[in-house]
Parts: C-alpha cells; structure tokens; sequence
C-alpha cells in the first residue's frame, strides 16, 4: 500500500513516530458508525460557574454538531476569563449578547433566585429558553414564573438525567414492555426533583397529585472525595439519609433514597431499580418471563471503545439487551462522559424543539412539579407528616 492510501495513524507507525490515535485522527464515518446525527444547535450562556462551563466544553467537543455563540457575566474578570479559557466573547448583559447574534436558545444557569427574572427576561424577547435546575427556588416563586412565562411555551428546564445513557436504556426496555406494567421505581442515585424525574421517565407518569411520606437517619460513613477533591480522612463522619415513599397515582409509587455527597462518594454508589407486572429491572439485571413457567434475567451490556485494539477513541458507542441495542451514542467523537451525553442529548432536543424540528424535551410545567415533589420530601422529611403535593397553576 502507497503512503497515501495509508490512514494517518498507519503512515505515522511506519515511519516511526510519535503518533496518537484519537477521535481527530479516525474518520467521523468510523466514529459514528453511520448514526444520524442531530442537526448542528447554537446557543448563548448565561453564567460562568462550573454547570455552565459545560455547556461551552461542548462546543469544544463536538464544534460540528454545537456552538456557544456568546456568554454573559456579571463581571468583566470573569467575562475575561471565558474568553481567554473558552474562546467564546462575553458580554455584561443579555441585550448586548443578542445585538451580537441570535441563538437557538440560551441556556441559564445562574444561582436560584436569580433564574425566575433571566427566564422572564429571555422569554419577554422571544428566546427560547433552557434554564438550569430548579427554574424557581420555592412554591410561590414557581407559582409567580408560571403565571408570567407559562403560556410563552418558550422554556425548557436542564433535566439531563433520564437521558443518560444507563437511564435512557432502562427506559426504552419499560416503554417496549419488556417489564410488563410499571409499577414502583426505586432511585438511590441523586436528589430531589432529579430524582423525582427519573421516576416519573420510568413509570410514563404525567405531572399531577402526589402524597410524600419520608424518614430520616443518621449514620457514620467516610466521605473520601467530595468536589473539592479527595479528602484523604479515613475516619466515619455522621451522614443523613433521606428515604421518601411517594405515590404517585394509578397504583404507581416510587421510593427515594439518597445520602448526603452521594453523587461524589463512591462508597455509596448509585442504583435504581423498576418493577413491573412482569418482570424487574435492577441496576443493569434484567429479570423476567419468558414463558409461563420460565424466568430468565438478562443484562443490558455497555460496549465501550478505546481499550486494548479500539483506535476510535475512549467512549461508550451504544448499549445492547439481548443481541438489541437499546441505546446509541449520536455524539461518538466527543469523548463524553454519562452526564455530558445527558447534557448533549438534551442541548441537541431543545435546539431541535427551538427550531420547530421536535417535541420539548421537559418543559417548564414538569421541571417546576418535580421541584414542588422535591420540597414536599424535604418537608416531609423535617417534619415527620405526610405532605399532599396537590393540584398547582401548571398542571
């Protein structure tokens, strides 16, 4: 074979050297395995915390499929090191970054009291919106939002967890009845109104009533790595528990069980488990009837790319149930991790809904009802009663 017939990675071994295979270096064609891709989303932050810088990494991840067309800062020192870090302009003010250029939508992701009045103002220009969690901090806070924007149409809210990769493919086995019925799902992943949309994405609920029943304790655990990073201290420090029964209507329930750091504390990993009418998903097991007197369980299995042999670079290309995959990567190249191809599949879902391409992907009326279910199982919680999350203006 001539040199130029060679790929780029064939042509550097033979002649010795140094070379890297990465995503730059295999043909897209290779990478995506013919996967359609979603239509390219542009988009402008507001907000230069760490959420928000991951909005911006993913125009530097995948440039062909997403663009930060600008950010905006309180401050000129930070708005300075946005562009200095991410290539992106910044500007003071909302205004100013539209007078610039229009994006598909904007992404908010702000502290809590400050998303409402950002979400009125985008909303008031026409811009469609993606507004971090929660949009508003409390009840008559997410009662005020709704009586100002909710029939804009024009927000959605940044709920990435029922389309992580794991997530998304035990869902796909419930919708296609592999199951049965769903009846209860168990998360002990993370917390609050997360938590509330992983179940309801499990068990097709719809927003509407829900009763909170929940207790606490307390219990020594090592915490080895927080944010911050790890903590090198072996010794056990009081950690809180929360588990929380939630019924949900139509004879569904859900159970919550969350610890404190749980999302960083390995030693506490994360599990979510549902029940149905004929089988059970738990973790990535899968157990159900094949017949009328046999049972069998099954796995949903994680391939991923860049170890031993793999040259298309380190990343889960899909996952299968039984020789079928029930979940494809579309961002292969990016090198994401489960929660950035959360973040992309749904960047990539309001872009399209922005566009009038597609369905909104969660809308305000369902990220400020797992809110609302969040508060009633801190109260619930704190005060040892029963809570009733009752009707609301958004449902």
């Amino acid at each position: 074979m001539s040199t130029s017939e060679q790929s780029p990675a064939a042509q550097a071994f033979e002649e010795g050297g140094p070379w890297t295979v990465g995503p730059a270096s295999v043909p897209a064609v290779v990478r995506t395995r013919g996967v359609e891709r979603p239509r390219r989303s542009t988009f402008a932050v507001v907000g230069s915390g760490w959420r928000a810088l991951a909005y911006l990494r993913l125009g530097h991840q995948l440039p062909d499929l997403f663009e930060a067309v600008g950010v905006v800062t309180r401050g000129a020192e930070a708005g300075a090191r946005v562009e200095a870090e991410h290539r992106v302009p910044a500007f003071r003010t909302l205004e100013e970054l539209l007078a610039h250029r229009r994006p598909d939508l904007v992404v908010l992701s702000v502290p809590w009291p400050v998303t409402p009045d950002l979400i009125r103002a985008a909303v008031a220009v026409g811009l469609p919106v993606l507004a971090e969690t929660p949009p508003a901090p409390d009840v008559e806070g997410m009662r005020a939002l709704w009586a100002d924007v909710g029939a804009a149409g024009l927000v959605q809210v940044a709920e990435q967890y029922p389309l992580m990769p794991l997530h998304a493919a035990r869902a796909a086995l419930v919708r296609d009845g592999t199951i049965g019925a769903p009846g209860s799902a168990h998360v002990s992943s993370t917390h609050l109104y997360h938590a509330v949309a992983l179940m309801r994405s499990m068990l097709g609920v719809d927003v509407g009533p829900v009763r909170v029943s929940a207790t606490t304790a307390v219990a020594p655990l090592v915490d080895p790595i927080t944010p911050a990073g790890w903590t090198h201290d072996a010794a056990p420090k009081p950690a809180r528990t929360v588990l929380a029964a939630l019924d949900l209507g139509d004879g569904r329930s859900g159970l919550y069980d969350f610890t404190d750091n749980q999302w960083w504390n390995p030693l506490r990993p994360d599990h979510l488990a549902v029940r149905g009418s004929h089988g059970e998903i738990h973790d990535e097991d899968v157990v159900r009837m094949a017949d009328a007197t046999t049972p069998v369980a099954s796995r949903i299995e994680r391939r991923v790319a860049g170890f031993g042999m793999h040259y298309e670079g380190l990343e889960t290309t899909h996952l299968s149930f039984d020789g079928r995959v029930v979940w494809r990567n579309r961002f292969e190249g990016g090198g994401l991790t489960d929660d950035e191809l959360g973040t992309a599949q749904l960047v990539a879902a309001t872009g399209a809904w922005a566009r009038g391409e597609g369905p909104a992907p969660y809308p305000l009326r369902d990220g400020l009802h797992d809110h609302r279910v969040g508060i009633a199982i801190e109260q619930a919680a704190a005060g040892g009663q029963a809570v009733e999350v009752g009707d609301e203006p958004w449902t």
